[in-house]
């Protein structure tokens, strides 16, 4: 048995292992270096043994996200088609940085984005790029829009940078996610741009809030970034009524559509989102809700001149695609792997209908988890799911918040695995469902468990 087929039959056990096995880690950084040598080997070892090390060091450290009772951070689990042409991409080891390099990534890159614009019913013709994950996206999207508003005032950011240039506004809604301000941060813009935005709703931009800051600075380059899919309350934002306040302040619009953005995918769920379609410029994750291995983030945009100018690169040593797709025009990376592929075999394994199957099972899934929590003895519903995100609260008899005990102590069991939030000041867990393989029966057992380390408390 070579390398290979070690590593195959590793991964095939551990998933055949995701139904049984306790969704948390089991093992300390200790336990799992044994495995491993202390210091480099002065002699290589065979790459059967290495890979039997390996695994053998890192299953008490798996976290079994991929299965159906993860509840916590926004995690899929890959599916079926997408992982083993994940796995295929791998042993091909292809460049995807341009045609010329992988003609192969360039055609199939170039479909699943016409496919995934199709799917979210996006505009036919914006550019997209595959990055490694939604802070890439956000990066990558921002860049284009930090290059068009401030053409808009006549400064050449890619030419010129930004020193000397005219100060961009951001308006953002103030349940942003941290990974916007941290693209402000690696774009050079800074987070004191940032203006919060709120409203009367929670979670969601108001109307006159936006009115307003846009008057504060009429003539300022200016960018508005919404919500789709609040990561607390799983609120979006009013996009049919601020997209077009936003565009007639000649600001650029970008969403935050990290798993969001898939509630258009859904026609049951789509009005939550509406007018998102007329934004300028989208961010999302293929390893949230699409369920792609992870690495795999995607930056769409309506404006590809802008997108293409924060981006493109040509140099005498680069062959030029011609008809086919370079990704480098698109993406922030050089050396990159086709994680698009990936996005194409989700696609393809879902089709319209499964798609939207599987955005609206796990809102399903997550109200029925939240309500059965929060029928519990001690819990109460702090946000019940209008998508796949919820939250719940614990006090024992005294009224003392017991919320992070609960969640150790429902984590420990290893049935079920839920994270922790601070909302209005106190502690509270959080519920999220994203991943294809939830079920009703995993459900049940996530409200068991819960039960289970809560009557332990209480």
């Amino acid at each position: 048995m070579d390398a290979i087929d070690i590593a195959v039959a590793e991964a095939r056990r551990f998933i055949a292992s995701l139904p049984t096995r306790p969704v948390g880690p089991r093992g300390d950084a200790a336990t799992m270096l044994a495995h491993l040598p202390a210091a480099l080997p002065v002699q290589g070892l065979p790459a059967t043994d290495v890979v039997r090390r390996i695994a053998a060091a890192a299953q008490p450290g798996l976290m079994a996200n991929a299965g159906g009772r993860f509840f916590a951070w926004v995690k899929g689990g890959a599916l079926p088609a997408s992982l083993a042409t994940d796995m295929m991409l791998t042993g091909w080891d292809q460049n995807a940085v341009l045609a010329a390099t992988s003609p192969a990534a360039s055609v199939l890159e170039s479909l699943a984005g016409t496919l995934l614009l199709e799917a979210l019913n996006l505009p036919r013709d914006a550019s997209f790029a595959f990055v490694t994950g939604c802070q890439m996206a956000h990066v990558t999207a921002l860049a284009a829009a930090r290059h068009a508003v401030l053409a808009r005032v006549g400064w050449d950011v890619e030419a010129h940078g930004l020193f000397g240039a005219p100060k961009i506004r951001v308006l953002a809604n103030a349940h942003r996610h941290g990974s916007v301000d941290r693209a402000l941060r690696f774009l050079g813009m800074g987070t004191d741009c940032l203006v919060p935005l709120g409203g009367p709703v929670p979670g969601r931009v108001g109307p006159d809030a936006l009115n307003a800051a846009l008057a504060m600075a009429p003539d300022a380059p200016t960018i508005v970034v919404l919500n789709a899919g609040d990561l607390n309350l799983g609120e979006s934002d009013d996009f049919s009524a601020l997209v077009p306040i936003a565009h007639a302040g000649n600001a650029w619009v970008h969403v935050d559509g990290a798993f969001g953005l898939w509630l258009a995918a859904s026609p049951r769920l789509r009005p939550l989102v509406a007018g998102i379609e007329a934004a300028d410029s989208w961010a999302t994750d293929g390893h949230k809700w699409l369920n792609t291995p992870y690495d795999c983030g995607i930056a769409m945009t309506r404006d590809p001149v802008a997108h293409r100018a924060a981006m493109t690169l040509a140099a005498s040593y680069l062959t030029a695609g011609g008809d086919l797709r370079d990704s480098m025009d698109w993406t922030p990376e050089w050396s990159r792997r086709a994680r698009g592929i990936t996005v194409l075999a989700a696609l393809l394994e879902l089709g319209r209908d499964g798609l939207a199957d599987l955005i609206e099972r796990c809102c399903d899934h997550a109200l029925a988890i939240h309500d059965g929590i929060a029928a519990l003895p001690g819990a109460t519903g702090i946000a019940r799911p209008i998508i796949n995100q919820g939250m719940v609260r614990f006090h024992d008899r005294g009224g003392a918040n017991i919320t992070d005990a609960v969640i150790a102590a429902t984590n420990a069991g290893g049935e079920a695995f839920f994270s922790g939030t601070l909302w209005q000041g106190e502690r509270t867990m959080r519920i999220s469902v994203c991943g294809w393989q939830t079920d009703a029966g995993d459900v049940a057992r996530a409200v068991a468990a819960v039960g289970a380390a809560l009557a332990g408390l209480y």
